[in-house]
């Protein structure tokens, strides 16, 4: 099949083409005393291991943004294979979205989804502009993980990884 001809990056082609882009599911939250808020992600990247620094980018005007940009730290939890409901109900706008949801509270005092794969709690150390998002690099101050499968994204459909039955490979190499 060959590729279209190229065109200008217009915004919902940028989009169309970017999810074909496969990526992990997370949901970042962050708050102040009762106060707390979060949203479906798919843009985590590992920056660095030393300083362990992580690095998501949230769109101009949410309230997680606003309330990130506000109290200077955040919680990542990267989503098992079978929480696709939580990701769909942490991308919904508007509401309070932890009433319902199983949370585990750490040392920030901030909730992370119970179940999940990866947990972390990190502190701002830069939060540049870029276009229509905001990016928080934070430093990685605690980390819980446990084996499984994560829940992916690709495409506007969620689904889960199927290796092809190779040894592990370092990710590092």
């Amino acid at each position: 099949m060959a590729l279209p001809a190229f065109s200008q990056a217009q915004p919902l082609e940028m989009r169309n083409a970017m999810g074909r882009f496969m990526t992990g599911v997370a949901i970042v939250s962050t708050g102040s005393g009762d106060d707390v808020c979060g949203m479906t992600i798919s843009s985590l990247t590992s920056i660095s291991l030393d300083p362990a620094i992580l690095m998501v980018s949230l769109n101009h005007g949410s309230r997680t943004t606003d309330m990130i940009s506000e109290t200077r730290r955040f919680t990542v939890s990267i989503l098992n294979s079978r929480q696709e409901a939580v990701a769909r109900h942490f991308a919904t706008r508007g509401g309070s979205r932890f009433e319902t949801i199983e949370c585990d509270t750490g040392e920030y005092g901030l909730p992370m989804i119970k179940n999940a794969l990866v947990q972390a709690e990190c502190s701002v150390v830069q939060d540049p502009d870029v276009g229509d998002h905001q990016v928080f690099f934070g430093q990685v101050e605690n980390l819980r993980y446990r084996d499984g499968s994560g829940l992916v994204f690709n495409a506007g459909r969620f689904g889960d990884f199927h290796d092809f039955g190779h040894d592990e490979i370092p990710w590092w190499f």
